[in-house]
């Protein structure tokens, strides 16, 4: 049964990683992508300490520094959109702050 978590977590660490160098139109496929990359880790990292029947308190750490950086992102992205109009990451450069 962990066996087969642990190849889950790892093909889907692989494939958003894959999203992130493949489909870097959108900031927000980009933020999407880093999310599945956080739950991923966090499927891992919960598979292996079950088996090493550890504590579960690093993981608990590692979800809520996930919501965070969920939050930060989608706060950035909707302030990008109100000053830039658009979530393009090509245009990002050719304004001036």
């Amino acid at each position: 049964m962990t066996t087969t978590l642990t190849m889950c977590a790892i093909l889907g660490v692989l494939m958003a990683i894959l999203t992130v160098c493949f489909q870097y139109k959108h900031l927000l496929s980009l933020l999407l992508a880093l999310e599945a990359i956080t739950l991923s880790l966090f499927l891992l990292l919960l598979t292996k300490l079950s088996i090493a029947s550890a504590e579960s308190y690093i993981s608990l750490g590692l979800i809520t520094l996930g919501a965070c950086e969920a939050s930060l992102s989608l706060a950035v992205l909707v302030s990008l959109i109100r000053t830039h109009g658009n979530d393009y990451v090509s245009s990002f450069n050719t304004y001036k702050c």
